[in-house]
This record gives structure tokens, sequence and C-alpha cells, in this order.
């Protein structure tokens, strides 16, 4: 990126965060070019003599960074990233050379506690996404540890993404509170030095609204009415919270749904499962308002149809107890048959059409005939009218023979790509037009047609390579979706198969193992009133408001039709002898080309087609769609959907090129979702800038003190020891309070918790254990995810084992997150623990359905208790979040000792420096063989023992003690076996 390229605001923003003795935190709209400003500031400061560091970038952004520094010329050594890969010595290396490097968060962060990284000498931070900085953040971590020891190196944060700063009382303070800032820079679009940049020289845009088609119209009603419905019953199921900001329109954004669940994880563990159902179910229907617009008509119904299989039973084929409740209304009943109608009809008697079609296929045949013989003489037949009868569309659309007979086939084609094919042949004669007027244009022909994701990108090539152009509008991709009709039976008829394959049998089909076919009239029909009592006696169960019967009522109700399609499909494809394997071919290139296509299939044709032949169509990423602008040089870009930050890119690409005349094709369906989500999120782009420039006028910005270790050590070397001391005297000590962490639990944010109490946080490989408090004290913090999947696998189990053996105080810290709910499962979970009292016999079933209460999984509970009877030493302790447990580590270092890095490290490791010294070899072997003994333990069963004769000769409690209940005792018996009974009790 050329100075030239830059803009006038651009500039103005450089003049004020260039100067290396300021630290600034830059606020700027989305697709004005953000990438341009940071890799131009580290242009600045790419000198040798300099250390920059570049935090919180992902990779995808580390190599586009890197790559537009290496065109703007910093290529010796140029970026440089740091990862997990690179050895310890590696980076101290690298660190010592200076430049530009871009380094995770927490390999920086251990990397200062270690010393590796000279902080002191470092030139400045660029901190990148500083929306997503929090007190808990390992950001705000680092900036600390910066300030500790520089004071006179440059810190700047940017930031694109104004509407994520609305958390908290004051977003922005807090933010630059940690980022310790004074100084915030706010750019929006309606800035006035943007204003002046980028509407000097505007693109021609062409606006255009296409309305959906009628079928289109009724389904996204539907779905609309489906979701204020969802809504209107979560606000009723949950009086008590502030559900105000919970409405249709913020329901378009994909951040809807962690909204709804913020608002309801204080009371998650109160909440029933039909309100868990209800956010699943909002986050269901607003893709089902984006795939409407985007999918092809038969891949929206096959989703549908899958929406459906999973509500009716469970992954083990059990009827579903929870329900989605918008699934059983007249809406969903809209949905469900208008996108059926879209893709094909089944007639009600095949037998009676069968005659029809072929008198159908004899005429089309003869007009065929009478077609070519007037081609040939010249003649031109009038193009077919849509509103013609049936056998003049067969004319026009042969049928398939694979088709079965009682299916009409509509494949209602979306109605933006008839538009696209239209814009593009617009696009085409203007080139055309332009090239006979003059031959010295600017730019290029390549039109670049932009789509909301890599799926739609496919659709659209499919589209574009099979259409006909010849073909009336709305018929001119018959050929891709007859193909896509194809898969769709092949799959449907796989979806029929799938019952009898893979579910497991019901109780009839247990009782009786033979077919029907062999079964006797009267036992069948005796079969059918059993199922007609059953199916009796759920109607008047469900007759009640209560939710569990509702899943036999819509099974009976949504599933019945689907059902019958999946038996005659399956029927028809069985006659064919070379279907399926069609089918199955047909499917697998089907998923072959609709995968993204590689960068590496375009090699072999780039360069070989003219750019005027070229159309590439590409999904919007991030800033990098400012390179592929910048490459490319499109004249004619067509947004085949709405984009705000590709909006703002498209006018930044025209101000940087005044003298290219670009046209803008700007697509939208009108009065739909989409139309309402880009205007949508143009307010509220636009209400949080205001936000925050109010904020900003009249923010209270903090005074941060100069964080010294000096300081800090004499304030916490003053310690009371004891109230029994000459009356609570005061004593020093030498020592600050420290706490050994394990490098994997850097990914927590209690490190940093822990620092900001005051407190030395030593990074270690620690073997037993995550925190060592004191020499004597270990604890193993385990989150409910983590407590659970240890529990599942084992680990937790040996965690505790190895803490019981080497720490005479082993604790299990369970820990639960900030704002949720401190409990361990949810209410109605509990109570289903405490429904059998004893008070009344337990009723017996001989049904399939009824499970006795002993066959469900242990639940966390119980698993603790066992664990608790298991390794008595070991303490639990609960903690509401990570603010608690920095209390509690405070609380439980009182009056102790300091822990030591050495033998922390030490204890467990197959390399224990002290493990062997003063033994014979020979003797170190014997102790290893023996159950129970491994060689994490083994060196401390040899200091605790001097020989192998005097453990033959313990107790089982003693040899219990030193390996734990389970192994100690699967040593002592191995040592003992054999032996009288009556000499093992003496």
């Amino acid at each position: 990126m050329s100075p030239g390229d830059l803009l006038s605001f651009h500039h103005a923003i450089l003049e004020e965060i260039h100067d290396p003795s300021t630290s600034q935190l830059v606020l700027l709209a989305r697709g004005l070019g953000l990438r341009k400003i940071v890799c131009t500031l580290m242009q600045i400061y790419d000198q040798s003599t300099n250390l920059v560091l570049l935090v919180n970038a992902s990779s995808e952004e580390e190599a586009a960074i890197g790559e537009e520094l290496g065109i703007m010329g910093c290529r010796k050594p140029g970026l440089r990233a740091v990862g997990y890969e690179m050895g310890k010595k590696d980076r101290q290396d690298l660190y010592k050379t200076g430049g530009l490097i871009s380094v995770t968060s927490r390999i920086l962060v251990v990397d200062m506690l270690q010393s590796d990284i000279p902080t002191e000498l470092v030139t400045g931070l660029l901190v990148l996404h500083a929306e997503k900085v929090t007190a808990l953040s390992l950001e705000a971590f680092i900036v600390r540890l910066y300030r500790e020891k520089n004071n006179t190196g440059f810190l700047k944060a940017f930031s694109d993404q104004p509407e994520h700063i609305t958390s908290g009382l004051s977003p922005l303070r807090s933010i630059m509170k940690e980022l310790q800032l004074h100084t915030v820079l706010i750019y929006p679009r309606f800035h006035q030095a943007v204003k002046d940049s980028l509407e000097r020289k505007r693109a021609d845009v062409v606006e255009l609204y296409q309305p959906m088609t009628e079928s289109m119209g009724e389904i996204h009603g539907a779905l609309v009415q489906c979701m204020s419905t969802t809504l209107a019953e979560l606000k009723r199921s949950n009086t008590t919270l502030d559900l105000d900001d919970l409405n249709v329109e913020n329901a378009y954004f994909r951040s809807f749904d962690s909204i709804v669940r913020r608002q309801l994880d204080p009371v998650w563990h109160k909440v029933g499962p039909r309100t868990k159902q209800l956010v699943s179910d909002l986050a269901t229907l607003r893709r089902l308002l984006a795939y409407l617009l985007n999918y092809d008509p038969l891949a929206f119904h096959a989703y549908l149809e899958t929406i459906i299989a999973s509500n009716a039973q469970s992954a083990a084929g059990n009827p579903r107890q929870n329900q989605s409740p918008w699934l059983l209304t007249d809406a969903a009943h809209i949905i469900f048959e208008t996108a059926k109608k879209r893709c094909y009809v089944l007639r009600e008697a095949p037998e009676k059409a069968t005659s029809v079609s072929t008198d159908v296929i004899e005429i089309s045949d003869d007009e065929d005939a009478w077609e070519a013989l007037e081609e040939a003489e010249g003649f031109i037949r009038r193009a077919p009218d849509p509103t013609s009868s049936k056998k003049d569309q067969a004319k026009t659309h042969p049928r398939p023979a694979w088709l079965p007979k009682n299916m009409e086939p509509v494949l209602e084609e979306l109605p933006k790509w008839h538009l696209l094919a239209e814009t593009l042949k617009e696009i085409e004669e203007e080139i055309m037009r332009q090239d006979s007027l003059s031959s010295t244009i600017r730019g290029n022909n390549v039109v670049l047609v932009m789509t909301s994701s890599t799926q739609t990108s496919s659709l659209l090539s499919e589209y574009l390579a099979s259409m006909n152009p010849e073909a009336l509008p709305g018929q001119r991709g018959r050929r891709l979706l007859e193909e896509k009709l194809r898969l769709y039976l092949y799959w449907k008829s796989r979806l029929a198969a799938r019952p009898a394959e893979s579910q497991p049998p019901s109780a009839t089909t247990r009782e009786n193992p033979s077919s029907d076919d062999e079964l006797n009239p009267g036992l069948r029909k005796k079969d059918r009133d059993r199922a007609e009592r059953a199916a009796s006696r759920r109607r008047i169960r469900g007759g009640a408001p209560a939710t569990v019967n509702v899943p036999a009522q819509r099974q009976d109700q949504v599933s019945a039709v689907p059902r019958e399609e999946e038996d005659i499909l399956a029927e028809f494809l069985a006659t064919q002898d070379n279907a399926s394997l069609d089918a199955e071919l047909a499917l697998a290139l089907s998923l072959e080309a609709s995968l993204p296509p590689d960068e590496a299939e375009f090699e072999p044709l780039y360069g070989l087609l003219v750019p005027a032949q070229t159309v590439i169509i590409q999904a919007y990423t991030d800033d990098s769609d400012d390179r592929i602008l910048a490459e490319l040089r499109p004249r004619f870009i067509v947004m085949y959907e709405p984009s705000q930050d590709f909006v703002r890119r498209i006018e930044v690409y025209k101000a940087s090129n005044p003298g290219l005349a670009v046209r803008v094709y700007f697509m939208v369906y009108q009065m739909t979702a989409e139309e309402h989500k880009y205007l949508a999120s143009l307010r509220k782009e636009k209400d949080a800038f205001e936000r925050l420039i109010k904020e900003r006028g009249t923010m209270l910005l903090p005074i941060h003190e100069n964080h010294r270790v000096a300081s800090d050590m004499g304030e916490a070397i003053i310690k009371t020891i004891s109230s029994r001391v000459a009356g609570g005297r005061k004593e020093l000590s030498t020592e600050q309070s420290r706490v050994i962490v394990d490098m994997r639990e850097f990914r927590s944010t209690l490190p940093s918790l822990l620092h900001a109490s005051k407190m030395v946080i030593v990074p270690a490989t620690l073997t037993v254990g995550d925190y060592i408090l004191t020499p004597d004290m270990c604890v193993e913090r385990k989150s409910i995810p983590d407590l659970v999947s240890s529990f599942n696998s084992g680990r937790l189990y040996t965690q505790c084992e190895l803490m019981s053996v080497h720490y005479k105080q082993p604790i299990l810290l369970i820990e639960f997150e900030e704002q949720k709910s401190f409990s361990l499962e949810i209410v109605q979970d509990v109570k289903s623990y405490v429904k059998p009292t004893g008070k009344y016999p337990t009723r017996t079933s001989g049904s399939s359905s009824s499970t006795p209460e002993t066959s469900q999984p242990p639940s966390v509970q119980q698993k603790l208790v066992l664990l608790t009877l298991a390794f008595p030493r070991v303490r639990i302790i609960w903690s509401s979040s990570p603010y608690a447990t920095a209390d509690i580590f405070k609380d439980l270092k009182a009056n102790a000792r300091e822990p030591d890095y050495a033998a922390a490290v030490a204890v467990g490791a197959d390399s224990d420096p002290a493990a062997g010294q003063g033994m014979h070899g020979p003797a170190e072997e014997l102790l290893r063989t023996l159950p129970g003994i491994t060689a994490k333990n083994a060196g401390y069963v040899m200091s605790r023992v001097r020989s192998v004769r005097e453990l033959c000769e313990l107790q089982l409690e003693q040899v219990q003690d030193i390996l734990g209940n389970e192994p100690g005792k699967a040593c002592w018996e191995f040592l003992h076996w054999g032996e009288p009974l009556g000499k093992l009790s003496a």
C-alpha cells in the first residue's frame, strides 16, 4: 500500500497516532480501511532498533498483514509470527533482533512473566480488536505487565466494532481503564473528514429491488409470525427478566442468540426445558429466514424435513419429550406445504395419469419433428406462453425418465437468479459499447460478484455455468434444478429406508418378528386394534396442556405425509436398476462441485481468459476485500446481497481511483428480512457511535499510577503473622506472596486476577495440580464443562490420586462463571432424584417406553460423592466466579510458607532429579514392576521407604498412605499373595 493510495482522513488519523510518545484508542467504522492504517503505522516503525509487538491478531489477520507489508516493501525481515511451535530459546533470540513481531496473548504473558522478552526495551504494542478487552482478558494482563517495567513505550489499540462496546455502565471508560489509555479517536462514517474524502467522487450505483415470488412471500410472512410467537412465549415464560430488547428486528442478527442467552444466564438453572427449546427455536427461525433467500428450493425443503425428523425423535430413536412449539402452529403448516409446492406436486391418481403422460410424450415427439423441419426451412417458432396448458409445457420441457409418474416438478427459481443473468447481460453490452467508443479505458473488465457466503457463491457458479440464456424468465436454471431434484429423490429414498435399518425395533416388532405378509388377517387386525387403543389413550392424555404428549400428536399430523412420500419414492427407485447407482454417482459429483473452489484450481486457467469474459464470484470476508478490489480493479461490481461494510470499501476504492468509472449493482429483496437487516445494521452502528461520542464528552478518565515491582514489594512484605505474637505486631517477610501456575492455566482468566491482587505469578510446567499455593497445598481447578469431561474420561481420578500422594493438602476447586447460575444442574434434574420417596410402591409397566430410574447414568453429584469416598483427604471448594477464587487463594495462603519452584516442577515428573539417589539400579527396576507403582510415583516411594524389604513389611494402611487407596491395595495384595489369612490378619 503506497502512501498515494491513502485518503485524506487516513493521513489525518496517522498524523495523530504516529508519534511513538503517545498512546491512543482508535475507533473506526468498518470498511474504511483500518488495516491500511495499521500496516502504514507498522511500516513507519519497521526498524531493527525497534521492537513492536502486534497482539490479539488471528492467524488469518497475521497472514494478510504480513502480505500487505510485503507489498509495501517491508520484506527484510517483515512481520514475523510467534506460534506454539517455536521454542523458548528461538523466541528469546527473535525478541533480541527487534523489528515487527506478531505474538499470541498467551505466549506473550508467559514470556513476560519468565522475563524471556526484554519488556523494558519494547518500543510499543499494537492491540487489535480492542472491543474484546475486559478486566478478565489476557490483553489487560499484558498491559499491566507491560506498564510495570515500561512507562516510555507506546500502546495503540484499534477497533472497528462499535456495536460491541455497549455492555456495562461506561463501556468505553472500562476499555480505556484496562488499556491504561487517556485518548480516544472516533471516526464514524458521518465524520466530516470522512465525508469530505468519500463524497468527492462517488461510484455509479444502480439499486435493484427484487420482489419475492408469491410462495416465498407466504413462507417469509409465516416465519416472521413464528418468530413473533416464539418471542412472545419467551417473554411470557420469564416475566421477571428485562426482555424488552428482544424483538423481531434484533432477531435478524447473529448476535441475538448470545444476547438472549446472556439475559437468561443468571436464571438458567431455573428455566425449564421449554424455555431452552424456545431459545434454540429463535436461532433456527433466524437461519430459515436467511436460507429462504439464499438456498435453492430443494435444499430449503430438505432442510425443513431434517428439522421435522430431528424434532420427531431423539438420536436413540425414542420420541422427543420437548418439542418446538412453533412446529404446531398454522404458520408452520404454511411453511412446510408451500416449501414443498415450490419443488414439486404429487398427483393423487398416478394410474390415470400414466396414459395421459404417454400421450403427452407422443405429441411432444411430433412437435419436435415439426420444429426441426421448420428450423431447417428458416422459420422461427414462437416461444411458449407460461400460461399455456400442460401439453404445451411438455413440449418445452420433456419429462425425465427417472421422474416418478405421480410427481409434477415445479422447480421455482430464486428471483435474483434471473436478475443476476440480466445484469450480467447488461454489463456485457456496456463493455462492448465502451470498447467501441474508446480503446483507452482505465480499470478492468472483470465483473466482480459479491455474496454473503461461499455456499451462495458455489450455487451462483453452478447456475451461471448451466444456465440456458434462451429460455423463458424463471426457467433458465431448470437443468440445474432437475439435477438437484434427482439428488433430492435419492436422498428421500435413503431417508425412507433409514428407519428400518438404523432405528431400534419397537415393542410391536419385538413381539412379532415376522413381517406383516406372513401374519394371518386375524393377527394383523389384532395389532391394528391394539395400536388404535394406544393412540386413543395418547389422545386422551394429550388433551391436557402438558407438553409431554405433544410429540405423538405432532408426529401424527406432520410426519404422516413425508413418510407416505418416502414410501412412494423408495418404491419407485427400487424398480429402477441403475437409477440408484447413477444417483449415488451424481450425488458424489454434486458434493464435490458444491465445495468452495480451491485456489489451486484457478492456477492452470489464470491469465488464459480475456478479462471481459471473466466473472469472479467472491464471498464477503474482512479487510482482505480491499486487497481484492485493489488487485482486480473492476469497473463493474454486483452486490448480490447487501453489506454496509462492502459499500464503504467501494467508496474508499472509488475515492482512491478518482479517474476510474465504477458502476455498482446493488441487489436486495424488497420488503424482506434482508432489507430490514441491512437498514437495522446501519441504524445500530450510527446509534453506537453516537453513544460513544456522548460518553467521551462526559467521561472521567482514571489517573494511572506508575506500577513498579519495587513499590509493590514494599507494600506486600508487611504481613500480619498472628494476633498471638506480641499482641498482633507486624513482622517483615522477605518473600512476596507468589503462586506457581501451570502453563495450561493461562487459557483461563484466573492468573490475570491473581496478578491484579498483588501476587507474583510463576509459570511452570506442572505434572501434579494446576496451582501450587504452599509447599503442602496443591489445587486442581475445574470449570463445569471440564469437570464433566474429566469425570467421563477418568482423568480426574488420576489427578486426585497424584495430589493425594504428593501433597498433604490436595484441593479440588470447582469454579463457576461470572454472571451465570451458581448451580451444578437445573432444578428439574434435581427434582427427578427425589421423586421415588418409597411411600408408595413403584409402578411397574411392561411397555418398552418405561425405563427404570436405575438405568439412568450417574449424575455429577453422585460422582463427586464417590470421589470423596475414594480420596477422603481431597477437599472440595466451590467458587462462584474467578473473582471469588482469587479471594479464596489469598485466604488459603495467609500465614503460610511460599512454594518452591524447583520442588513443584519435580513433583510427579519422570525426570525427578532426586529420584534414585542412593538407590541401586536393580532395586529401582524391581520397584517399578510392582502394581500401583509407576514412573511418576516411584521416586516418591523411594523417598518414603529405604528398601523393598521395608515396603513388604508395611501394613495395608501404610501402603495406602503412600500410594493411595486403590494403588496401595493392589500393591499390598500383590506383595502378600498366597500368605495365610491368619498371618495377614496378625
